[in-house]
């Protein structure tokens, strides 16, 4: 006789669900009977997202929590409206990321986008953690790119690129990041049944590269017709999120359903660990500051 839990479908919560390979990620996850939690920045897009995925799959169960990754008092926000809805979560999948053409500062004084593609995450994953763990065997799919291997290392003595910023750069080191971060938190997590993995979805033709500026639109428009579509760039994140062959793996770095190669950064134990002693520091000194 099935217990109470059997019958309950999966739960699922997606960041920066509302366009590209999230939401595709979401209709997907709603097909295969999971309840979905999907995170937006935008109300308005949010709510736009939220129409398509009721009338793609009507019988779905997917609610909106607003949440600005690059905003940490938003962030807990958002995991507590999250816990307020569900007992557990069995997939976390970090998706939403972003490349700013100009530099911005987090209201934790952070640059914006090692802010929202990383330190949003990592403090979202810690909040959600309790709720994984409860579901155990979980999984936690953070979406990386091959454009981390764009970047030496961390800039370690300048994280928020005060002496200078590049676009590329800032988003090459947050991905560099969702990979050290990954690696960190599946050593972490290894006694628990909740596992994490990293992917590089390939280059999409997304709204990616909008908040880019000038130059970063015009390369991204001359490169759109060689673009993969948003199901292709979801699949690799889906199958780690789904399949079953991917049981009790952990801590790797994949692309097109394989093992894919990590820059000698990305590879770094001693890196994996700065990068944790760094978020967690961070994230306390904002925390403290709210309160």
């Amino acid at each position: 006789m099935s217990s109470p839990s059997e019958k309950e479908p999966k739960v699922a919560v997606v960041t920066g669900a509302n366009s590209g390979i999230g939401k595709v990620t979401v209709s997907s996850l709603l097909k295969q009977g999971y309840r979905v939690i999907a995170t937006a920045r935008s109300k308005e897009r949010g709510e736009a997202a939220l129409a398509d995925w009721k009338k793609e799959v009507p019988d779905g169960n997917v609610t909106l929590v607003l949440c600005n990754l690059s905003d940490l008092k938003s962030v807990r926000e958002a995991a507590r409206q999250i816990a307020e809805q569900v007992t557990r979560i069995d997939v976390l999948l970090n998706n939403a990321g972003g490349i700013i053409g100009q530099r911005h500062v987090t209201p934790e004084g952070l640059e914006e986008t090692l802010g929202g593609n990383h330190l949003g995450h990592f403090v979202l994953t810690q909040a959600l953690l309790p709720l994984l763990e409860k579901a155990a065997p979980a999984r936690i799919v953070n979406v990386s790119s091959s454009a981390h291997s764009s970047v030496k290392d961390m800039r370690w003595d300048d994280l928020s690129f005060e002496g200078g910023y590049s676009a590329p750069k800032a988003y090459g080191q947050s991905k560099l990041a969702n990979i050290l971060f990954t690696r960190a938190l599946a050593k972490r997590l290894d006694a628990t049944k909740v596992t994490a993995n990293a992917l590089h979805p390939g280059v999409v033709r997304t709204r990616f590269g909008e908040t880019g500026g000038g130059v970063i639109r015009f390369a991204v428009s001359l490169i759109r017709p060689f673009l993969i579509d948003d199901a292709q760039g979801a699949d690799t994140q889906l199958w780690l999120a789904t399949d079953p062959s991917l049981e009790g793996k952990t801590g790797g770095y994949y692309a097109k359903r394989k093992p894919a190669k990590m820059s000698k950064a990305a590879s770094s134990d001693e890196g994996a660990e700065r990068l944790w002693a760094l978020s967690e520091k961070l994230a306390r000194k904002a925390e403290a500051a709210a309160s």
